[in-house]
């Protein structure tokens, strides 16, 4: 299992893009979640920080540690082509790329009920 937490810098200016990308992405939950199975991702989660030093997205996520070979139906992976176009789209215009900080995991505390059942 990997779990992950990384820090972005929202560049300035952005914050009413980012509001309409996280809409976007609450909106179209049925097509985010085939991105979540076809990655092997049981878990993403998207947070927000604002404070005097900017505005800041941190991104966790708890991803199996086996390659899944997941078979989408066509209609699965037209729409999740159409989120992560979309997707990627805010992430260029929002995302500073020059301030992005990977976050150590120290301990990972999951029961073995729930570990289990993530590969």
């Amino acid at each position: 299992m990997k779990v992950r937490l990384s820090k972005y810098r929202i560049k300035e200016g952005k914050t009413k893009r980012v509001d309409e990308w996280m809409d976007m992405l609450n909106q179209n939950m049925d097509k985010v979640l085939i991105i979540l199975k076809n990655e092997n991702l049981y878990v993403e989660t998207m947070f927000r920080e604002k404070n005097a030093d900017g505005e800041f997205l941190y991104w966790y996520a708890i991803q199996g540690d086996n390659e899944m070979n997941v078979e989408l139906t066509e209609d699965e992976i037209n729409n999740k082509n159409e989120i992560i176009k979309k997707h990627m789209e805010y992430w260029e215009e929002c995302i500073d790329q020059e301030e992005q900080t990977p976050i150590a995991t120290e301990v990972v505390m999951v029961p073995d009920k729930i570990s289990k059942h993530i590969i």
